[in-house]
């Protein structure tokens, strides 16, 4: 793989760790002869004039670099879409299943994928397509997951849901959960759903406190496209993409998600698997 000439940064927001890596991370670069498109947080702590809107800063990019949390990456990878750009991502966050690069690793870390010597997870991404009234009203992408979930005022949501041409279930319920393996280690989970492995070829339907208690968690093929259709009252319901972007449901609306047809590319060490990941984060303690 050919060496990195321009880099991507994108940034968390009000990050004291950020204020410091920054600096230093440009100065670095621009030691080695290595070109830098920052986001707008970016600039700011870089003291730059100018900084990017996020969805411009993959333009010409042979790597980006995440220095945040895993909201952070979720943000960038929207950005990136399609493109083969590859994610390095430090953790300044709390948890960080997806920024698993602590700031002690980044460095090394970095000198090998500017190199082309890097480890890369491939992570699938669903395509969301938003349809009232037969018609698209707006499309979005989500690395982690798709929630349709009660409004503030709402008690309950009514949703059918399918599976291609096979209908799943009415559920009655808080709200439904549909995630990509990446993703069933976030709100998922939280919701009871299961741990998928990140390169399991499946979607994971998750239901938010089901009134019907055998309403469980459903794992099918990631070549069965979902659509959920809200049969609550208009904005009853609230579509929610990766935990950042969505807008309130009408009654009627079909909500379409099925896999895309390009991958996310993840850089991690070589030396921790995704089980180093759950132990690590999880707690489950150290052989």
């Amino acid at each position: 793989m050919a060496a990195a000439k321009t880099v991507g940064i994108f940034s968390k927001p009000h990050s004291p760790q950020a204020v410091e890596l920054v600096p230093e991370l440009l100065a670095w670069l621009s030691g080695r002869g290595v070109e830098a498109r920052l986001d707008e947080e970016t600039a700011r702590y870089a003291g730059a004039p100018n900084g990017l809107d996020r969805a411009r800063v993959p333009e010409g990019c042979d790597l980006a670099v995440v220095l945040g949390g895993d909201g952070t990456l979720l943000s960038a990878a929207r950005a990136i879409g399609s493109r083969a750009i590859p994610l390095l991502a430090v953790n300044l966050g709390g948890l960080g299943f997806l920024t698993s690069i602590s700031t002690l690793e980044f460095f090394p870390e970095l000198e090998r994928a500017l190199a082309g010597d890097h480890a890369v997870t491939r992570r699938k991404m669903l395509r969301v397509c938003l349809k009232r009234n037969g018609v698209i009203a707006a499309e979005y992408q989500a690395l982690n997951d798709v929630v349709i979930a009660k409004s503030t005022i709402a008690r309950i949501v009514d949703l059918e849901a399918f599976a291609g041409d096979s209908f799943i279930c009415d559920y009655k319920a808080d709200g439904l959960i549909v995630s990509t393996p990446t993703g069933s280690t976030a709100y998922s989970l939280s919701a009871g759903g299961p741990i998928v492995f990140p390169t399991v070829n499946a979607i994971c339907l998750t239901p938010i406190c089901p009134h019907t208690l055998t309403n469980r968690p459903l794992i099918v093929p990631s070549d069965a496209p979902i659509r959920v259709r809200s049969r609550a009252n208009d904005e009853d319901a609230y579509l929610t993409v990766d935990g950042q972007v969505g807008g309130p449901l009408k009654a009627g609306d079909v909500v379409e998600c099925c896999i895309a047809d390009f991958d996310v590319l993840l850089i991690r060490p070589r030396d921790k698997t995704f089980f180093d990941v759950l132990r690590q984060k999880l707690k489950w303690g150290e052989r």
